[in-house]
């Protein structure tokens, strides 16, 4: 981190940090009163480094994960004073310093004055999610029995991504996500693949990357695929409780164990205001 920078408006700077978690036994990213987050464990480590603050550092995140699901490359931003910033003393390396502070559950990996215009999660063009399941063919490691779905039978990747298929493109996912006042479910599916990973026991991986996603959306379309997997349902059911826009399609919320945040990606620094403006915009299937 280089400490000797300007102060911006009011005196603020902000900084981006990237930061990755094992989310098992958090209630979710959010801070809540009396549950144990990734958010209110941050904030604890990041007040006895910076002193308390009345706004929690200004802080915004890429992707407000749910209770017991993991990010491999999650991105946060905050805004500290020239004042908090000099109660580092000589030692500059945040990391480490909060590192020390945090669960190992937590890790963070780097922290850096954020570029102009920066909002970790308005200026983001894409975020990445990977989804693993371990069938019957593949096997159960306990290893892995926190960071994985365990299914007791085998799994046809081939039918899943046929139906992957359907929802890739600009739709409205109202079916596939949980509702959310004045907001829309309209997104754009960038990549829904689903292959068998065998240097990790042939388990199967399901990629999905898209603009952004709504409330539950990435664990419902895994829901619906594996019921396709599991030859309960067909590719054209997908395709048809998406077009519905209803969530009665009978397809079940997979749970949150498989599922990681691997990847957030942002657009150049000269169009980080124009992206910001873009994902501030309610969506319709006309843009």
């Amino acid at each position: 981190m280089n400490q000797a920078v300007d102060p911006k408006v009011d005196g603020l700077i902000r900084f981006r940090m990237d930061l990755s978690y094992e989310g098992s036994d958090f209630a979710g990213w959010a801070k809540q009163p009396g549950l144990k987050t990734i958010q209110g464990t941050l904030l604890d480590a990041l007040e006895l480094i910076f002193g308390k603050t009345v706004d929690d550092f200004a802080m915004r995140v890429a992707g407000r994960t749910d209770a017991g699901v993991h990010a491999e490359a999650q991105v946060i931003h905050l805004d500290l004073s020239v004042g908090q910033l000099k109660r580092l003393g000589r030692s500059d390396n945040v990391p480490a310093k909060l590192n020390s502070l945090l669960p190992r559950e937590i890790r963070i990996k780097t922290f850096e004055k954020a570029p102009k215009d920066f909002d970790a999660r308005f200026a983001a063009s894409f975020r990445r999610y990977k989804y693993t399941i371990a069938d019957s063919v593949s096997g159960w490691n306990p290893l892995f029995s926190r960071t994985r779905l365990w299914v007791t039978y085998e799994l046809d990747t081939k039918a899943m991504q046929l139906a992957a298929n359907e929802l890739l493109g600009l739709h409205d996912f109202a079916a596939f996500s949980k509702p959310k006042a004045n907001a829309t479910a309209i997104r754009e599916l960038k990549l829904l693949k689903i292959s068998r990973n065998k240097s990790l026991g042939n388990v199967i991986e399901i990629e999905l990357k898209a603009d952004a996603f709504a409330h539950n959306m990435v664990r419902s379309i895994v829901g619906a695929l594996v019921k396709v997997g599991a030859g309960k349902a067909t590719p054209k059911d997908v395709a048809k409780a998406l077009k519905s826009k209803h969530r009665g399609h009978g397809f079940k919320v997979v749970g949150p164990e498989g599922l990681s945040l691997v990847e957030v990606g942002y657009p150049a620094n000269k169009d980080m205001a124009k992206q910001r403006a873009k994902a501030r915009n309610m969506r319709s299937l006309g843009d």
